[in-house]
């Protein structure tokens, strides 16, 4: 899951949890394109099994495509019941953030942590085909065909970062595309409200690197269409 296995290394682990998830998405423990393996007919017939540990009274949100999700975990090898992960010796052991469905984790937990609410806890079973396929994954000592084993503890569903709700908020004169000086300005506003010390060098660097991933056409707004990459209909 989140911070073990980047696709891509964060350039800045301080940007706060705003905004690193509004417009530069983290990769948490996603599969490298390289390690996923296996035919589309053998991922087709693979199924995560899940077994619900703990359900609140109150199950409300349910999480689906495009949230945002605060979870810990921790992740295990099926075959010798070694752990190969645990969140709360990261960060300092606070929970992780990532978006549901969109490829920021493995495939087996975007599928595992659909519908699950705050405070739900589940432990859950998911196939090679499904995680690091016939490569594996050596860094974190995850062999070819490993079949994994998650125990995660759910904390918070929030509207995802690629929200209507998150561009509108950005999009300060409502013309559906998002400046440099608006971008700039939620910057300020989410570095003011984290409350964390940066060099001033830093708000410029970001900036920079968010038009360089976002403004695919390079006419210097990133539209909703390029902003909105989960797909939101009322875009």
């Amino acid at each position: 899951l989140a911070g073990t296995v980047p696709r891509r290394r964060p350039s800045r682990s301080d940007m706060g949890r705003g905004l690193t998830v509004l417009l530069l998405p983290l990769a948490l423990l996603a599969a490298p394109a390289q390690a996923e393996s296996g035919t589309a007919a053998a991922a087709a017939a693979a199924e995560v099994k899940i077994e619900v540990l703990h359900l609140p009274e109150v199950c409300s949100p349910k999480s689906k495509k495009g949230d945002l999700l605060n979870a810990h975990y921790d992740g295990f090898l099926a075959s010798n019941g070694s752990k190969f992960y645990c969140s709360r010796t990261q960060n300092e052991g606070h929970p992780k953030w990532f978006v549901l469905g969109v490829g920021q984790v493995i495939k087996g937990l975007d599928i595992a942590m659909m519908n699950m609410c705050p405070g739900e806890k589940r432990k859950v079973i998911i196939p090679p085909s499904l995680a690091y396929g016939q490569q594996g994954y050596a860094q974190v000592k995850i062999p070819p065909n490993a079949t994994l084993i998650f125990e995660i503890e759910l904390y918070a569903v929030n509207k995802g970062p690629r929200s209507v709700e998150a561009f509108n908020q950005i999009d300060k004169d409502s013309d559906k595309k998002l400046s440099e000086l608006e971008i700039s300005q939620y910057l300020k506003e989410e570095f003011a409200r984290d409350g964390k010390k940066r060099h001033p060098s830093v708000h410029d660097e970001i900036l920079a690197d968010i038009f360089k991933k976002n403004d695919h056409n390079g006419d210097g707004f990133i539209s909703a269409k390029e902003y909105n990459v989960y797909q939101h209909d009322e875009l």
